[in-house]
C-alpha cells in the first residue's frame, strides 16, 4: 500500500514511512470525560478509526492509544454542580463514551490510558524538565519555560514573538514569560490532588498526553492525531515538553488533524451551546452506521456542516449498499475488485472518493455480469469493513426491528396481489408507506425494506 497522509507539521501530503513496518504506533487525543459526546467529538473517533482499520489491513501490528482526560477543572465544576463524586462522574461518562462510539462502529483502541493512571510518569517527566532547565517552580506551580525551547509553536506556526505580542490577558505574576504554561498546579483540600515533590497538586492538561504517550508507546511515535483545534496550544505544548524531556527526539513523525464539525457555519462545541449529542441522534431512530457514514462524507481535513440533508443522503447511500448485497451470500474476497476503494483511502484517507467507489461496486452488482456478482460482493464487504460498516447482515439493516403489525400487513398485501385484489393491495402499500416501509414488486416477487430517510 502506498499510503500518503497530510502531515500538519510540514503542511504537505507525504508518503507514510513508519519507523518499524512491523509495529505502527498511533496516539489520538481523547475526550475530557464530564459529559456525553456530541457529534463534534464523534468525528475524530470515526476518522481515526478508519485510519486504524486501514493500517491494520496492511501492517502486522498497529498499537493505537486514545486517552481519557479524567482530571480537569471542567470535571470538577460539573461534579460540584451535580452534587456528584468525581470518580462516579468520570466512570459513568467513560461508559457512555464507549456505548456511543461502539454504536458508530468504532473499534476500541489497543490502549485507553487515563490521566489519573499516569501521575507518576508526569511527575517524573516534570522532574527531568526542571533538571534540564526547561521548567521551574513558582508558588506551588511548575511551569514550562517556553523561551527555553526556540522551536515552540512550530506545528501551529504560533511563533514565540507572536505569542508574546498577542497576549490578551495579564500573565500570572509568578510566570517568567507570558507564554509559559502550567504542568503542575496546587490543589486545595476539596480538589483532587496527589502528593509530589512540588506539594499536593494535580497536572496541567498538556503534560498528561506527553506522559501517557511515553508510558504506552515510547518516545517517538508514528502518528499523532486529533482535532484541528488542538494544534494550538495543546499539541504545540506536547511537542515542547516531550522533545525537551527526550533530548530532542521528535514526539511524532506525522501529525494528522481532522477539520471541525459545523452547525450553521460555526464550530460545534459545548461552550457555544450549539451542539447535538450522538445519543440525541441515535434516540431519534437514526442507525449508528448512518451517523458514521454522514461523518465520512466530507474529507477529514475539511469542515463538515451537519444537516438533516446530510443524514438523509447517508441513509440513502447505506441503504443502497445493503440492497445491492441483499441476496448475495458472503464469500472470500477476489483481489482487485476493491482496489479502487483502498487506493482512495490510501490517498490521505479520501473517504468521499472511497464512498464513490463503493457506489460503483454497488452499481456493478445491480447491472454487471452475474458470474462476477459473488466476487464483487465479497470485495464490497471487505472494503466496507475497512470503512467501518458491517455489510454482511443486510436483512438486519434493511428489515430489522419491524413490529408484527407491519409484518402482518406485508403478508396481507401479498395475498391480495395473488387474489388479483389490486385496490386492496394498493391500500395496504400506502398504509405501509405511511409506516416507513417501502415495497418493491419484481419479476422474482415482492421485497421490502425500511425507509430510513
Amino acid at each position: 500500500m502506498n499510503l500518503r497522509l497530510h502531515n500538519s507539521m510540514t503542511q504537505t501530503v507525504e508518503p507514510f514511512v513508519p519507523q518499524d513496518p512491523h509495529r505502527i504506533t498511533m496516539y489520538v487525543c481523547g475526550p475530557t470525560v464530564y459529559d456525553t459526546p456530541h457529534l463534534g467529538n464523534a468525528r475524530p473517533a470515526v476518522v481515526f478509526d478508519v485510519l486504524f482499520r486501514l493500517l491494520q489491513h496492511h501492517y502486522p501490528q498497529v498499537v493505537y492509544a486514545r486517552n481519557f482526560t479524567d482530571v480537569d477543572d471542567k470535571i470538577m465544576e460539573r461534579a460540584r454542580a451535580d452534587g456528584d463524586r468525581i470518580s462516579d462522574l468520570t466512570e459513568r461518562t467513560i461508559q457512555d463514551y464507549h456505548e456511543v462510539t461502539e454504536a458508530l462502529g468504532v473499534l476500541r483502541p489497543t490502549h485507553e490510558p487515563r490521566a489519573t493512571g499516569a501521575i507518576d510518569r508526569m511527575l517524573d517527566m516534570i522532574s527531568r524538565l526542571i533538571d534540564r532547565g526547561h521548567a521551574y517552580e513558582a508558588e506551588g506551580h511548575v511551569l514550562f519555560h517556553v523561551p527555553s525551547y526556540p522551536a515552540h509553536g512550530l506545528l501551529s506556526r504560533h511563533l514565540q514573538e507572536d505569542l508574546e505580542a498577542g497576549a490578551r490577558v495579564d500573565p500570572a505574576a509568578y510566570k517568567r514569560h507570558p507564554s509559559d504554561f502550567v504542568m503542575w498546579k496546587p490543589s486545595t483540600v476539596d480538589q483532587p490532588g496527589w502528593d509530589g515533590p512540588y506539594g499536593r497538586g494535580r497536572p496541567g492538561w498538556h503534560i498528561e498526553c506527553s506522559a501517557m504517550i511515553e508510558a504506552v508507546l515510547g518516545y517517538t511515535i508514528d502518528i499523532h492525531g486529533g482535532g484541528a483545534d488542538l494544534r494550538f496550544p495543546h499539541h504545540d505544548c506536547e511537542i515542547s515538553q516531550s522533545q525537551c524531556a527526550h533530548d530532542g527526539d521528535p514526539l511524532a513523525r506525522y501529525w494528522i488533524h481532522n477539520g471541525m464539525l459545523l452547525i450553521d457555519g460555526e464550530k460545534m462545541a459545548k461552550s457555544a451551546g450549539n451542539f447535538t449529542t450522538v445519543r440525541d441522534v441515535l434516540n431519534q431512530g437514526v442507525p449508528g452506521a448512518v451517523i458514521r457514514l454522514a461523518l465520512l462524507m466530507a474529507h477529514y481535513r475539511s469542515p463538515l456542516d451537519w444537516t438533516q440533508q446530510l443524514l438523509r443522503e447517508a441513509a440513502t447511500t447505506l441503504q443502497g449498499w445493503h440492497r445491492a448485497l441483499d441476496d448475495i451470500a458472503a464469500n472470500q474476497v477476489t483481489k482487485g475488485h476493491h482496489a479502487p476503494v483502498l487506493e482512495a483511502l490510501a490517498s490521505d484517507l479520501n473517504t468521499p472518493l472511497a464512498i464513490a467507489e463503493m457506489h460503483w461496486l454497488a452499481r456493478d452488482l445491480m447491472t454487471g455480469n452475474p458470474k462476477d456478482r459473488v466476487a464483487i460482493a465479497a470485495a464490497m464487504r471487505e472494503a466496507g469493513s475497512i470503512l467501518g460498516f458491517d455489510l454482511y447482515n443486510n436483512d438486519q439493516f434493511l428489515r430489522g426491528h419491524v413490529d408484527e403489525e407491519v409484518r402482518a400487513l406485508i403478508v396481507q398485501r401479498t395475498d391480495a396481489r395473488k387474489e388479483g385484489n389490486f385496490a386492496e393491495s394498493d391500500r395496504i402499500r400506502d398504509a405501509l408507506r405511511a409506516k416507513g416501509v417501502v415495497l418493491e414488486d419484481t419479476p422474482n416477487g415482492t421485497t421490502w425494506y425500511k425507509d430510513l430517510k
